[in-house]
């Protein structure tokens, strides 16, 4: 039986992530109001809320549209894991016993094109952006060329990874890019960062997401089907990792944020690796969901080549990763993004994700989010 220290998410809400004319605001509002009814209750009976939006505006205040109602706001900011800092400061809020019931809210809405990076505000120099090495497709170019190097992943399993996740898009009605691509398409696709293509990247976007949590223990009072938060973790990086924005390679080697987060979480949750039936893992590229099945402890350096090439990461598969099209076929709001992953999971555990079920009864989730500078956050869900 669940006890108050303990934390579910009662009520799920999602918008569209496809290009609109609505605004970052907009997408957070709806997403909440999504929410808030799916959890049977009002914005009224929020205690708390943790936003977050990079680009949309300052989360705090959707109040004047949803309601004056006085409660605690908090703004949350930490690159592509801010979804997933906002989830991690709901879940504490609620495990220290300050509230019963709150949300968790992730929204943006990103110009067209590359993300437009300030290097000075992101506190580097501003020779750091005039060199060219802002430019994150670059960085991720490079990350990926030695880690096939090493561990011998080759581009068929980069074009295998970018057809799996427009294949799952296409089954996601919020998706942006619902189109299937074939492998082939994915990798004749035109070269930016050696060796990426257009479409194994993911790129800027918009939409909104939300989740209402509240005590465990008080969960039936609002769905017949809680989802039960076993860990929420965020962790920074170590001396040494490479990372978005590093401005050297140290001379000794360190794993990076993914890996401590990751040990973190199933530490919390009690549980290991083996013990997940679905893993949704940042994959701002392909290389990137390649590179993150290892640092996540799901499989050894290398051997994704053979997962992959088994259809094991297919939504069929032993390890379904990236069951909504991942954030290739979603783009990625940065906001929203973390969140969305646990959207999806929350689906998948009640069963109601459609096409893309995962058959078999899935009763554990996994999800990962990395962000610039360096920064991870993991959530273990159940049922």
């Amino acid at each position: 039986m669940a006890s108050s220290d303990d934390v579910a998410i009662v009520g799920i809400g999602i918008t569209s992530f496809a290009r609109s004319e609505k605004s970052g605001m907009d997408h957070g509002v709806d997403a909440v109001r999504k929410a808030v009814a799916d959890a049977g209750v009002g914005w009224e009976d929020m205690q708390f809320a943790f936003g977050g939006s990079s680009a949309a505006g300052a989360p705090d205040t959707m109040v004047s549209r949803l309601g004056l109602t006085g409660l605690q706001f908090i703004n949350v900011a930490n690159g592509c894991a801010t979804g997933g800092s906002a989830l991690f400061s709901a879940v504490n809020a609620i495990k220290a016993g300050m509230y019963d019931l709150g949300i968790a809210i992730g929204f943006d809405k990103h110009e067209r094109g590359a993300f437009r990076i300030n290097s000075k505000n992101s506190g580097l120099g501003q020779w750091y952006g005039e060199t060219g090495m802002a430019l994150t497709t670059q960085f991720f170019g490079m990350k990926l060329n030695r880690y096939m190097h090493d561990y011998g992943i080759t581009e068929d399993t980069l074009g295998k990874v970018g057809a799996k996740a427009f294949r799952n898009g296409a089954m996601n009605d919020n998706a942006w890019r619902r189109q299937e691509l074939s492998e082939g398409q994915v990798k004749e696709s035109a070269m930016l960062s050696y060796p990426l293509t257009q479409y194994m990247f993911c790129s800027p976007g918009e939409g909104g997401v939300a989740l209402v949590l509240c005590r465990a223990d008080k969960a039936h009072k609002y769905t017949d089907t809680p989802i039960y938060l076993n860990a929420a973790v965020v962790r920074s990086r170590r001396f040494g990792s490479f990372e978005v924005f590093s401005r050297h390679l140290a001379p000794e080697w360190s794993a990076g944020p993914t890996v401590d987060a990751s040990k973190a979480a199933f530490e919390m949750a009690g549980m290991g690796p083996a013990d997940m039936d679905i893993a949704q893992l940042q994959d701002t590229e392909v290389g990137a969901e390649i590179m993150h099945m290892a640092e996540n402890g799901f499989c050894e350096h290398g051997e994704q080549e053979r997962m992959i090439a088994m259809g094991e990461t297919e939504i069929s598969g032993r390890l379904p990763v990236n069951t909504d099209g991942g954030c290739l076929a979603n783009g990625e709001p940065v906001g929203a993004s973390g969140l969305r992953q646990v959207y999806e999971n929350v689906l998948q555990l009640r069963g109601d994700a459609g096409q893309r079920q995962v058959q078999g009864d899935p009763k554990t989730a996994y999800t990962h989010v990395y962000g610039a500078p360096g920064i991870s956050g993991v959530t273990i869900l159940s049922r």
